[in-house]
């Protein structure tokens, strides 16, 4: 059983951790096999949902999972901690790459003024400029390597 710091520092490396499975899966599931699901992300449309949506569904219920074993047996309190973690990137995730990069809250117009944001926003941008299965670059959702600034 873990103890309260211990949780903090699982939840604070899962959710870090997060943005390499979160990249992985992108690159070779999404863009792989599972291309079917996620082709309808690199689809213009207008309307609020969309077949890769189905990601984020699977990542939330492992979380919920995770979390409700952990509280229901506390000497698995890591399967807590782990979901926490799941869950915070999965909230961070929503609001840069849902909101932030892809507006799908039209209503919510946020003007981005920080360096770092604007990276993010632009290596995904070049990262939906093909619309192809094998085209596409850029496969992170919350770091963009500075090769992304505008200015290099």
């Amino acid at each position: 059983m873990l103890s309260l710091w211990q949780i903090i520092l699982v939840i604070v490396i899962t959710a870090m951790c997060m943005e390499g499975v979160a990249w992985f899966t992108h690159k070779y599931i999404m863009h792989g096999f599972l291309w079917f699901l996620h082709k309808s992300h690199h689809k213009h449309h207008n309307h609020f949902l969309e077949v890769n949506d189905v990601f984020a569904l699977v990542f939330s219920v492992q979380s919920m999972a995770m979390i409700m074993f952990g509280l229901t047996y506390p000497k698995w309190n890591i399967l807590f901690a782990l979901g926490v973690g799941i869950a915070l990137y999965g909230i961070f995730y929503a609001v840069f790459h849902d909101i932030l990069v892809h507006n799908r809250l039209p209503f919510l117009k946020i003007n981005i003024q920080n360096p770092y944001l604007k990276r993010i926003v632009r290596a995904h941008g070049v990262h939906h400029r093909s619309h192809k299965k094998d085209d596409s670059e850029a496969f992170g959702f919350l770091y963009a390597p500075k090769k992304y600034d505008k200015n290099s």
